[in-house]
């Protein structure tokens, strides 16, 4: 078996516009956090989070938050990346707590992770359609901040 290895892709930030509650759902309490932007910027690629994504979050009965999203970055050279990741976030009831209700929070004190897949019709960046990547996220009361990485 082939070890698993990474390598940096880029830092990401986003700034989330508000978030649309649906409720008690039978899969645990969904709402949807509106993405208004944001930036990228890494060894190969940088540019900015274009409004409109979204993150369809579920709240799950046993403390675990499920994340769904959805956002399309714009390349400083004007290329299109869509990037699709679904993410887990949990940790100790107390600091979770203290995160939903806009506080900020060491990242060390939880647990933040995503796994991304992008879509580009770029020939530039075609090489990301190849790829998977997996991020570490820290939650900050303004947005989430990951670290992305490319699995090589």
């Amino acid at each position: 078996m082939a070890e698993i290895r990474t390598a940096p892709l880029f830092s990401m930030i986003l700034q989330v516009a508000g978030m649309q509650a649906i409720g008690a759902t039978p899969n645990g309490n969904r709402r949807i956090g509106l993405v208004a932007g944001g930036t990228f910027e890494g060894p190969q690629l940088r540019g900015t989070v274009l409004p409109g994504g979204s993150d369809w979050i579920i709240g799950r009965p046993d403390g675990v938050t499920v994340l769904d999203v959805r956002i399309v970055l714009q390349t400083d050279d004007g290329a299109a990346i869509g990037l699709t990741y679904k993410g887990l976030r949990h940790g100790p009831a107390a600091v979770m707590e203290k995160i939903n209700s806009g506080q900020f929070v060491d990242a060390s004190e939880y647990y933040f992770r995503t796994a991304i897949t992008f879509e580009t019709a770029s020939p530039k960046y075609a090489w990301l359609n190849k790829i998977f990547g997996i991020g570490t996220g820290s939650r900050l009361p303004e947005g989430p901040v990951y670290e992305i990485f490319e699995v090589l």
